[in-house]
């Protein structure tokens, strides 16, 4: 885990470029548990702290024993110490360990330190959000869409143990440069924190938003995800959420305005999700004036190139995925993910 993929509540992950961490906002975060490097936990010595996450606080440490290696661990945020946060972080551990899929940050341990803090271990991955590692290494729109395969495919085998991620965003999906023997970079979906099981085997009735509480990135967020109190979300808000990823890696923007969505109070924020008509996604590059040329060149192609590969099937693709009705959305991750093959392969939809 890199920094970077700790931006859940105050920075806006998005074309503007990481806001500030702290702020007075509804979205500001507490401050992180103080634990020096070189602090021991168990086997584990924190080497240094990586960011804060929604409900915790996120370390990179070494293991010494059974094995050496790097790791991360999550640790609840000070101040957060009520028994629905407790059940939600067990939930995470309780999810996590359900996962098993390579493109998925693995849980290795858990635990509790000092009194009773619980904690996690998670594969540490040394990634780049996916937008920035696409943006750097100018990855085609092929390109592209075969990385956002994976991170679909990721998705339908969360969902398909009945666990919803609830907070995708590029800060979520970390890229790695292609291990040794593999074709193309690798990508992990991490930081399960704020899931919820479809399943009734785990602690749900506990772990309901409290009230007031906006669990999620507005930016990323379905708008039945939006409505405050719901509790009627199902994996069709992920797929919502993957559709503006799609939309932010195709057109370098996104559907709507971060800082529209930053300014607003939660009856606001939740009233521009549900009501704004996102535009086509090739409208939307030729509204972005000067960024226009860095966005093509980020992508190896010209604006006129780039307008014309989005004006068909890759602006109706995404706009499908984040339909403001869930009846209207692709029914699930792996339809997406099918539609975007069949485009690379030519194929109708």
């Amino acid at each position: 885990m890199t920094s970077d993929d700790q931006r859940d509540q105050t920075p806006v992950d998005g074309p503007d470029g990481p806001a500030t961490r702290k702020s007075a906002s509804m979205w500001s975060t507490v401050d992180a548990v103080n634990i020096d490097a070189g602090h021991v936990i168990g086997p584990y010595i924190i080497r240094e702290l990586l960011g804060e996450g929604g409900f915790g606080v996120v370390y990179r440490a070494e293991q010494t024993e059974p094995v050496q290696r790097q790791v991360a661990i999550k640790i609840i945020q000070p101040g957060m110490g009520s028994k629905a946060v407790i059940a939600r972080f067990e939930q995470e551990r309780q999810t996590l360990a359900l996962l098993d899929h390579p493109n998925v940050a693995r849980v290795l341990d858990a635990g509790t330190f000092l009194r009773g803090v619980p904690y996690f271990v998670m594969d540490y991955v040394d990634g780049e959000p996916i937008t920035t590692y696409c943006d750097r290494n100018t990855l085609s729109i092929r390109d592209r869409l075969e990385l956002f395969i994976d991170v679909c495919d990721a998705v339908q085998h969360a969902h398909q143990k009945g666990i919803i991620h609830r907070d995708l965003k590029p800060s979520n999906i970390l890229v790695t440069d292609a291990p040794s023997g593999a074709s193309k970079p690798l990508v992990k979906v991490i930081d399960f924190g704020v899931a919820k099981a479809l399943s009734g085997t785990m602690a749900t009735e506990a772990v309901q938003t409290e009230h007031g509480q906006l669990i999620g990135t507005p930016e990323y967020m379905s708008p039945e995800q939006a409505e405050m109190g719901t509790i009627d979300i199902d994996t069709r808000s992920d797929v919502y959420s993957l559709g503006v990823v799609l939309y932010e890696l195709l057109a370098g923007d996104l559907p709507i305005d971060s800082k529209s969505l930053r300014k607003a109070g939660y009856a606001r924020v939740a009233q521009l999700i549900r009501e704004c008509d996102p535009i086509k996604p090739s409208t939307r590059l030729g509204q972005l004036g000067e960024r226009v040329e860095k966005i093509t060149q980020c992508r190896q192609t010209t604006h006129h190139a780039l307008a014309r590969d989005l004006s068909r099937e890759l602006d109706w693709i995404p706009l499908k995925a984040i339909r403001h009705e869930r009846h209207e959305r692709y029914r699930t991750a792996s339809d997406l993910a099918d539609d975007i093959r069949h485009y690379l392969r030519g194929e109708p939809l």
